[in-house]
């Protein structure tokens, strides 16, 4: 069963895909009902103008008409103009009276309201257009526009009264109270607090850089919408992505579109990703993989989890883990994949592989069916349990567990514990097999070449003369033997203790006595490729292992 744990992370990966549903269809909701406001606003505009104002001098110190042209006024000293709700302030004005329009020099002011500031060394306004432009004279960024805690610095600003609207397009830094984002263009809403930046964006804060080709940012909620090609850069931390969001004050992410995740020699991609930044753990959604570079492994599935912190991780429906550290790689497929580590970031650190249930695994060398899982980094240790069975080349074993030691992900040993039994096949009829309370199997290369048989032993063998033809059939019992193979064959049978048996020539062989008790052939679960192992075929009805019940050993009477 599935702990608690499990139970809840099923839970909340329905809940955050609903949430991630439901967060993308609010923010459509939102941008359709902004866009319409913003059309609507302008047919207002466009449809049903409101009566024409006209830019209204205040004061100035001296006034000087131009002889040249009578419609130009030149305004000196402590200028200030009105304008609707907005007031203009300057050293210098040309205010054409026939135009509705007037230019400003020198230390240039506006103010709308009390939220809106616009400083700059020159600045023309177009009353009909209603169309404001600053702009700077000594080279460095002194057009400022402030709303609030929101400073825009750039050296060519306009600003749209009629969308309500600053926008530059020559380069320029836009900060609020947690971070600065510099672009080659630029707009922002003092309305909607909402920023769009393209071109050669950066947005710094102090625990992390973006970099984009188009951002959208919302100075209100400090969240960063990504909608182009898009890095972020966090200590050993970096995403990639081209489409989500990024919350810069909660460090979350929530990406699409194949995001990648990267963290050290760990890379976490997936359809959709979660990633919280501040709690070093993240969560991927839809053809996710999880690749450790380091270990060289990988796990997927539909559903991936990873913590950092405890370095635990999980992944979930068609989950497969694969081991590709020696070119031959394997796969392992259970419904629940899951890394544990222990006394992680000391030097007693280990870590345990566990897949539970229904497993199945493949590579060219060996193959293998159990209920349960674990492989131990500590002893390098896969331990199959529940009815394992297990494949190398022509042979077949099994037991009531299997324990597999590998020497730098190479097979190098394994043992059967209780139950032991394996078989090779000769032919459709005839099967070496040999069964005892427990083997050991050693590896020469990607093959057995020798194994221990220990306890109970029984043996039937098929003894071959020159020409490969069988000559008869040995059964034999012994306490213990040596069993030695040789090109995916069984070559020869070495008794440690003194055997009994008989020997029964081939045409005198009884049909009832070729097959140990306890014989079974599972060609039929076998894991024939890397795509079989999702394919689960379970022991046919009476071919599972018997119980044997072991009696208690009697405590002594005093």
């Amino acid at each position: 069963m599935a702990s608690k744990t499990e139970e809840k992370y099923a839970v909340r990966v329905k809940r955050h895909r609903i949430l991630l549903v439901a967060f993308l269809c609010l923010f459509g909701i939102t941008l359709t009902a902004s866009g319409w406001a913003l059309d609507l606003q302008q047919e207002e505009n466009t449809a049903a103008p409101k009566k024409q104002m006209r830019v209204e001098l205040i004061h100035a110190d001296r006034t000087v008409q131009r002889a040249s042209n009578k419609n130009v006024q030149i305004l000196i000293g402590n200028v200030e103009f009105l304008y609707d709700s907005i007031r203009m302030y300057c050293d210098t004005a040309y205010n054409y009276n026939n135009r509705n329009y007037f230019e400003a020099f020198g230390n240039v002011r506006m103010n709308q309201g009390d939220t809106l500031f616009l400083y700059g060394d020159y600045l023309d306004y177009d009353g009909d257009k209603r169309l404001v432009r600053v702009r700077e004279k000594d080279g460095i960024n002194s057009v400022r526009m402030e709303n609030k805690n929101v400073v825009l610095l750039t050296d060519s600003l306009n600003y749209d009264r009629v969308r309500n609207l600053g926008y530059y397009f020559d380069g320029g830094t836009l900060e609020d109270s947690s971070n600065v984002l510099v672009s080659e263009w630029g707009e922002y809403s003092p309305q909607t607090k909402v920023a769009v930046f393209n071109y050669d964006v950066e947005l710094e804060n102090p625990q992390f850089v973006l970099k984009s080709d188009t951002l959208i940012y919302s100075t209100l909620t400090r969240v960063a919408n990504i909608v182009g090609p898009s890095d972020i850069e966090s200590g050993q931390s970096y995403i990639y992505s081209e489409l989500g969001y990024y919350d810069t004050d909660a460090r979350k992410a929530y990406l699409l579109n194949r995001s990648v995740l990267t963290n050290q020699s760990k890379v976490l991609i997936g359809d959709s990703v979660f990633y919280d930044e501040a709690r070093k753990y993240g969560e991927a959604f839809g053809n996710v993989e999880m690749d450790d570079t380091l270990n060289r492994a990988m796990l997927l599935g539909e559903y991936c989890y990873s913590n950092e912190l405890t370095g635990y991780a999980f992944a979930t429906d068609s989950a497969v883990a694969i081991e590709y550290s020696q070119g031959d790689s394997l796969y392992m497929h259970g419904d629940t994949l899951k890394l544990v580590t222990f006394h992680i970031d000391t030097d007693s650190m280990y870590r345990q592989l566990q897949v539970f249930h229904k497993v199945r695994f493949y590579r060219t060398d060996i193959q293998g069916v159990c209920d349960s899982l674990v492989f131990n980094s500590q002893d390098s240790c896969l331990t199959m349990y529940y009815d394992p069975v297990l494949w190398n080349s022509g042979q077949q074993m099994l037991g009531e567990e299997i324990k597999i030691y590998m020497n730098d992900s190479t097979l190098d040993w394994a043992h059967i514990i209780n139950q032991a039994l394996t078989v090779e096949q000769k032919d459709t009829v005839h099967f070496n097999q040999v069964a005892g309370r427990e083997m050991k199997f050693y590896f020469e290369g990607k093959d057995v070449r020798k194994a221990d048989v220990i306890g109970n032993v029984q043996s039937i063998f098929y003894p071959e003369d020159e020409d490969s033809v069988m000559m008869g059939m040995n059964f034999i019992e012994a306490s213990r033997l040596n069993l030695y193979r040789k090109d995916g064959k069984m070559e020869r049978i070495v008794f440690i203790t003194r055997p009994t048996g008989t020997f029964t020539p081939m045409l005198l062989i009884d049909p009832n006595k070729m097959k140990l008790e306890n014989f079974v052939w599972f060609d039929y679960m076998r894991p024939l490729s890397k795509e079989d192992i999702f394919y689960w075929r379970g022991k046919k009805a009476g071919q599972e292992l018997k119980k044997i019940i072991r009696k208690e050993v009697p405590l002594p009477t005093l």
